[in-house]
């Protein structure tokens, strides 16, 4: 199997790993600390105004959370890649 062929597999893994949960838990709700800060702060102030609003809104709170993953998967792939390449030793260097 040629090297492009295991990283697609790879790929769709990551993103049936991604997906499957939101499509198998409908209904489940995925909160999280934002939303939690959010009643907290309309509990102790309830006169507090937002200073803006968000550019963006998704749609639904799931996939709000499945864009934050992504782009915490999207992070942690470059991170990886420029590490990989610092450390990885030059063709020279091998002889």
């Amino acid at each position: 199997m040629k090297l492009w062929q295991k990283n697609l597999i790879l790929v769709l893994l990551v993103v049936l790993i991604a997906a499957v949960p939101l499509w198998i838990c409908k209904d489940g709700e995925f909160g999280g600390a934002d939303g939690m800060a959010e009643e907290l702060i309309t509990e102790t102030h309830p006169d507090y105004e937002p200073w803006f609003s968000p550019i963006f809104e998704p749609a639904s709170g799931e996939i709000e959370s499945l864009l934050f993953a992504l782009q915490a998967a999207l992070g942690a792939g470059v991170i990886g890649f420029v590490l990989g390449r610092m450390t990885a030793k030059k063709p020279e260097a091998k002889q």
